[in-house]
């Protein structure tokens, strides 16, 4: 299979590590190992003190999975399969997938979320949301849908929109799967990082015998460097399916991360609470900035989520050519709407900084500066 590159992360290749101010992240700033370490319990401590470095079991440390199943109603620890996240999108629809199959993505979205299918030599369609609203009707599916649809696959918390459903709407997305006999792979990244709690939504993996709901440690949690994540689905056969592809690729996970992770999922508050109240804090900046500057920025505040997706109003201009300028000039990197093939007028803006607040600061006498 040959497969396009992957142009977020390559945008974020050249500019990451030597941008200042991430504007445009996805995650929360990342909590130390010594906070991790700080939170365990006694009995955490001593798994990690006692850590020997050789290979785990292929589909995760029976005790981690255990607890990941426990964040879920329906799904028993044999229903888990922990690996990285970029890995479970891929060997999903490696397994999953044919060529001439069609599946239903969301746009805009991430890019590993619809290309690996589209590479395969499957046909898609894109489920748009309303462009003033980023409100996504799950009564347009039905207008997607046709009689090779394999799959659906979602993201809610939405990167980058932040959109979410009702639980009415949730329940039209399950049913429509369920009606149409198709896979429903939930990409839940942001799953519980909701400022509202009454917002909340159910995995769709305890709604739908054939969903699998991906979540991991990189976006609610803010420790996207223990590259940790697991599928949980009652579709045993799938999963099994997906554990042996895993063989051919990372076999195993990293034993450190599996025990770091054990920890935070048995303290988790003490992880999503802070992110949350940063987030929230930073949203009402973010929304004052905006008013100082509706001549730019277009916002519609997310729902959930740790981003949102504005509009730049740059005549004769693209936003690619504009977030190029701002991170030259000031050291603020923004993540362009032509990253996730989407038009050439909107950036992603993420909240999980501590340093949005100088970010901002800055950006604002970029525009005064004209």
């Amino acid at each position: 299979m040959k497969i396009e590159p992957f142009k977020l992360e390559r945008y974020f290749a050249k500019h990451e590590f030597s941008a200042k101010y991430l504007l445009s992240s996805s995650d929360c700033d990342g909590f130390s190992l010594q906070y991790v370490l700080h939170c365990a319990d006694g009995e955490e401590r001593r798994l990690w003190d006692e850590l020997r470095l050789g290979y785990t079991e292929s589909q995760g440390l029976p005790r981690l999975r255990e607890a990941i199943a426990a964040q879920y109603r329906t799904i028993q620890p044999d229903e888990v399969l922990v690996l990285s996240p970029g890995e479970a999108n891929y060997i999903f629809m490696q397994v999953a997938l044919q060529p001439g199959d069609h599946v239903i993505c969301m746009s805009p979205m991430y890019q590993s979320l619809y290309q690996v299918a589209a590479s395969l030599g499957c046909t898609i369609s894109f489920w748009e949301p309303d462009p003033a609203t980023w409100h996504y009707d799950p009564a347009d599916l039905a207008k997607l849908v046709n009689l090779h649809s394999k799959a659906l696959i979602i993201n809610f918390p939405h990167n980058p929109t932040g959109a979410l459903p009702t639980l009415a709407e949730v329940t039209q997305i399950v049913d429509f799967a369920r009606a149409h006999r198709i896979l429903l792979f939930s990409d839940e990244m942001y799953h519980q990082l909701v400022v509202d709690p009454t917002k909340q939504i159910p995995a769709f993996c305890d709604l739908y015998e054939n969903a699998l709901s991906l979540w991991g440690m990189a976006k609610t949690f803010g420790l996207a460097g223990l590259r940790i994540g697991w599928l949980a689905t009652r579709n045993r056969a799938l999963l099994q399916e997906i554990m042996a592809y895993k063989d051919y690729i990372t076999i195993c996970n990293n034993a450190m991360s599996e025990i770091l992770t054990l920890v935070v999922l048995n303290h988790r508050d003490q992880f999503v609470a802070p992110n949350l109240a940063k987030i929230e804090r930073n949203i009402g900046l973010f929304a004052e900035f905006q008013r100082q500057h509706p001549q730019l920025i277009d916002f519609t505040p997310p729902q959930a989520g740790s981003t949102a997706f504005v509009k730049l109003n740059l005549p004769g201009i693209t936003s690619l050519e504009y977030s190029e300028q701002l991170v030259k000039a000031t050291g603020i990197m923004l993540l362009p709407a032509e990253m996730f093939d989407y038009g050439q007028a909107h950036a992603r803006i993420g909240f999980g900084r501590e340093s949005l607040p100088e970010a901002l600061a800055i950006w604002h006498d970029f525009i005064q500066q004209g």
